[in-house]
């Protein structure tokens, strides 16, 4: 296809363009593929027009990419960005497969890369068209995440169990650790893990929460709003991260100061999120609401976590 001109990102121009423009390499894709595959191999000249007619549609499809301006959200950009990577990577690996396949054969690596390139192909029909939907995209990955955090330490509580609960329980004083606690919890950490369950489900609830106030009120018309998007698309990637370093140090043995570190750790993150979503065009008078509840249940959790921390055993 031939662009001429500025590109827009916008529903009725983004989907022809990029379309067509992913559609042409595959069409390439699987030309060069079958054209390799058995014999007569393409003449020198075939093979010229088959390296242009690829050519010409990688260099299309990355011109879809470099002409969606900054402009229209970054998030958006970057997950296009990454669609027209995908395609490109898969091309090239294509490619290398053909060039190291024995002549006039059809390889399962060939069919395998050429499966490959209409995979990511046909991811762009899934592409966000706007950058509302692009955050939406970023704020359901990290809600995955959490929620798979807080479901494997639930399952590993409800399945683990101190060897030694049911042996001489009334020979111990309570004061010293029972047995080998490298595989199990005590009954201080089961205290400890309580408010870091709660901390976990507060960040499950904030990404809840702001991915419907951006449903309900994401706008995308003006550049203010289109950069407090990205604003929160970014913090909330902040959040998985230190939900899955605050689950992994739950696991015995536990680590006092390591879970009091990542847990400050966390809530610092959530009041920041807290804080972006409170000043950003997504926050309503009910949003405020939950948004104001999250932050105390944050403050909470976080000091109940140091005092049971701090308490003897």
């Amino acid at each position: 296809i031939t662009i001429s001109g500025p590109f827009e990102y916008d529903v009725t121009v983004c989907p022809l363009s990029s379309d067509q423009a992913v559609k042409a390499v595959s069409q390439e894709a699987t030309k060069l593929s079958l054209a390799f595959s058995k014999p007569p191999l393409p003449s020198q000249q075939d093979g010229e027009k088959l390296a242009e007619s690829v050519l010409k549609s990688v260099l299309t499809l990355s011109t879809v990419y470099y002409w969606l301006p900054k402009s229209q959200g970054v998030s958006l950009r970057r997950q296009v960005r990454d669609a027209t990577v995908e395609v490109l990577e898969g091309v090239a690996q294509l490619l290398e497969v053909i060039l190291r396949s024995p002549l006039q054969t059809l390889t399962q690596e060939q069919l395998t890369s050429t499966g490959g390139v209409w995979s990511a192909c046909d991811c762009f029909a899934q592409l966000p068209r706007d950058n509302k939907a692009a955050v939406l995209v970023v704020l359901s990955a990290q809600t995955g995440v959490v929620k798979d955090a807080i479901e494997e330490i639930e399952q590993a509580l409800s399945e683990a169990q101190d060897p030694f609960s049911d042996v001489l329980d009334d020979d111990q004083d309570g004061d010293e650790p029972r047995g080998n606690q490298d595989t199990y919890w005590s009954e201080k950490d089961r205290r400890v893990i309580g408010p870091c369950q709660g901390l976990m489900k507060a960040s499950a609830a904030c990404l809840r929460k702001l991915t419907t106030a951006v449903k309900a009120n994401g706008d995308v018309t003006t550049p203010q709003s289109l950069s407090q998007l990205d604003d929160l698309a970014d913090i909330a990637k902040e959040i998985s991260p230190g939900v899955d370093d605050l689950a992994l140090c739950l696991y015995p043995p536990m680590d006092y100061s390591g879970v009091e570190n990542n847990v400050s750790k966390l809530a610092a993150v959530l009041k920041k999120v807290l804080d972006i979503i409170r000043s950003s065009h997504v926050c309503g008078e009910s949003e405020l609401t939950w948004v104001q509840f999250l932050d105390g249940a944050v403050d909470h959790n976080l000091q109940k976590t140091k005092d049971l921390i701090q308490q003897d055993t």
